[in-house]
Parts: C-alpha cells; sequence; structure tokens
C-alpha cells in the first residue's frame, strides 16, 4: 500500500507499506506527523506565505479516527469534506494515481526495495506542469461532482 500526499510542487512525503502492514487511525497519525515535518523542511513558504494547508483525503476509517481528526485540529489545517461514495474524486482514481497506474501496467518487481525504487523514479521522471495540473483541474472535478449529485461520470 502507497500513502502518498502531494502538493503542485510535487510529492511532499510518502510511505509504502510491506505486503503484511496496514493502515490504522494511529498509522495514519503517525503518518501525518511525518507529513508535518516534511512540509515545514520541503514547503517552508506554507508557514511563511500561506500559513494554511488544505488536506485532502477519503472517508477511510483511518482518515476519521479520533486519534487523527484531534491532531488535525492541532495543525489547524483544513480538510476538504469528501463526497460520499463518489469515485471522480477518490485519491485513487485521481490524477497521480491515473498516472502511475499506466506506468505499472507492464511492471514486475521482485522485492519491497524495487517496488520503492520504481516510485522514487516515477516521481522524479513528472514535471512541475504534472503536479500543477493536477491540483489546478480539482475544482473542476469538485463541481462536475456537486452537479453531478454524486453519481459516477465520465472525467
Amino acid at each position: 500500500m502507497l500513502s502518498i500526499w502531494w502538493d503542485q510542487l510535487g510529492v511532499v512525503y510518502y510511505e509504502l507499506l510491506k505486503p503484511t502492514e496496514t493502515i490504522t487511525g494511529d498509522r495514519y497519525r503517525t503518518q501525518l506527523m511525518r507529513l508535518s515535518r516534511a512540509l515545514k523542511d520541503k514547503r517552508p513558504q506554507y508557514n511563511e506565505i500561506h500559513d494554511k494547508v488544505i488536506l485532502q483525503h477519503d472517508n477511510a476509517r483511518p482518515h476519521v479516527a479520533k486519534v487523527v481528526k484531534t491532531y488535525l485540529e492541532t495543525l489547524k489545517w483544513e480538510v476538504l469534506p469528501h463526497p460520499l461514495y463518489s469515485p471522480d474524486l477518490a485519491p485513487l482514481d485521481y490524477h497521480l494515481f491515473q498516472s502511475m497506474a499506466h506506468g505499472l501496467a507492464d511492471q514486475h518487481f521482485r522485492s519491497f526495495e524495487e517496488v520503492k525504487n520504481w516510485i522514487d523514479s516515477w516521481i522524479a521522471s513528472k514535471d512541475d506542469q504534472f503536479f500543477q495540473r493536477g491540483i489546478r483541474t480539482l475544482p473542476e472535478r469538485w463541481e462536475k461532482v456537486v452537479a453531478s449529485d454524486g453519481q459516477y461520470f465520465e472525467s
């Protein structure tokens, strides 16, 4: 399982779990702690200019666990509400993972390290425009979801 956070400048932080590992509320909170540190290191302008982080994640149990909600309150990040049952805004179907899926189509990995190396290479292969395009198309996708009353639509 890959947990990845990105913005219009690129990937801020990711964590690849081993096949036997799962995401729990506590693990997700730990990932958010690491993300917060990575943001401070990689994007100091957020504190200087924006002073605001807007987080989009889905309604998976770990994401809405009490320990996560409490931690997000301490960060003062804005969490975008996720439309219920919306396949069009689900992170797995949105921009980054769509592109990554195309790159993975013919890949065969023999080890965890091979997967991690592939992810690092894939991320490095993306230019700034790739990430900017993904963020800039998000409002349009939200509008389509609202207009379609949460029903599936073709992109």
